[in-house]
């Protein structure tokens, strides 16, 4: 049931068959939107991180795994780090630092058709004070602008870390539309990493628990048309995973029991819809994705709840797995 391998062939010869294995941890920072979710998922290969055009929707480290012959990538996605406003922004922004400190290399994504504005220089601050780890700049959505445009945004880049008294390891333009530049960028990646035998199996693309994933899927769908109205307050919880009895081996079914999450009964209807309508739209929609990522047919049976102001409330974050 796990979830399929990618191999990717790197573009540089490895010195020779004797060139020590390299494996370690990377992660992708970035302003929301600043395509980190996209770069993971060339990168791997495979849907992995949840892709979704709004802020905070990867709440969890979902983890992708570049495999290759001389080295091992492992991409850890952190949640954006934001000015806190809550309980939740705050804890989230310690998870950051505490990860930012602990991988083998940080790539900032700064989209090429994007001016920095004062969302990149208080990321590029903190990443100021995090002195040991290599930082590489990624330009990304290069695809979007011209090569003059392109140019001021590299210099730009280049002028932020020296103001902020630090040096990049690298400045990459990539297009995670085309795959040459995608590969480079791991090619680059590669020889920071420490020397180590292989962290994970090589079927591993992601070690994230099957649960959060489907979760993550369910939250995205149940997010699909009312992001206006219910930006953050929507937490999935996956209560149960079980293969259901009495299936023919050939024939397997999973049974998936999960909660919706909000945080006040007004918002009850909007996520059901009138007759029910809107709540069958997202099992349908997110029951397709779940069986696309687990590659089994799957009953999905949802229920909405209701946990009162669950954002600011350290026990109820702690149940539903912040």
């Amino acid at each position: 049931m796990g979830a399929m391998s990618v191999r990717t062939e790197s573009s540089e010869p490895s010195e020779s068959s004797g060139a020590p294995h390299r494996a370690g941890f990377a992660c992708f920072v970035g302003r929301p939107n600043a395509g980190k979710s996209t770069l993971t998922n060339a990168l791997v290969g495979q849907k992995v991180a949840i892709t979704a055009n709004q802020p905070q929707t990867t709440r969890h480290t979902v983890r992708g795994i570049v495999h290759r012959d001389d080295a091992q990538l492992i991409l850890v996605d952190t949640p954006g780090l934001h000015k806190p406003r809550t309980l939740l922004g705050e804890r989230l922004n310690d998870v950051v630092r505490t990860t930012w400190a602990e991988v083998d290399v940080i790539g900032f994504c700064l989209p090429a058709n994007e001016k920095l504005g004062p969302g990149d220089r208080f990321i590029a601050k903190e990443l100021a004070g995090i002195k040991k780890t290599p930082k590489i700049a990624v330009v990304t959505k290069t695809d979007l602008v011209d090569s003059k445009t392109l140019a001021e945004q590299l210099i730009a880049i280049d002028q932020l870390g020296k103001e902020l008294g630090f040096e990049w390891a690298q400045i990459v333009p990539v297009s995670a539309v085309g795959d040459k530049q995608v590969q480079l960028l791991a090619d680059l990646i590669i020889p920071m990493l420490p020397k180590s035998p292989p962290l994970y199996p090589e079927g591993d693309l992601t070690d994230e628990p099957e649960q959060v994933m489907v979760a993550e899927l369910i939250r995205e769908a149940a997010l699909e048309g009312v992001r206006d109205e219910l930006p953050h307050s929507i937490a999935v919880v996956v209560e149960e995973m079980l293969p259901r009895e009495d299936r023919p081996a050939d024939k397997p079914m999973l049974d998936i029991h999960a909660n919706v999450y909000i945080e006040r009964p007004s918002q009850k209807g909007i996520i059901i819809g009138p007759k029910g309508k809107r709540l069958k739209e997202v099992g349908i929609k997110s029951r397709q994705q779940i069986e696309a990522l687990l590659g089994t047919p799957v009953f999905l049976d949802l229920h909405v709840k209701v946990a009162k102001d669950w954002q600011r409330d350290p026990k109820q974050l702690r149940k539903l797995g912040f």
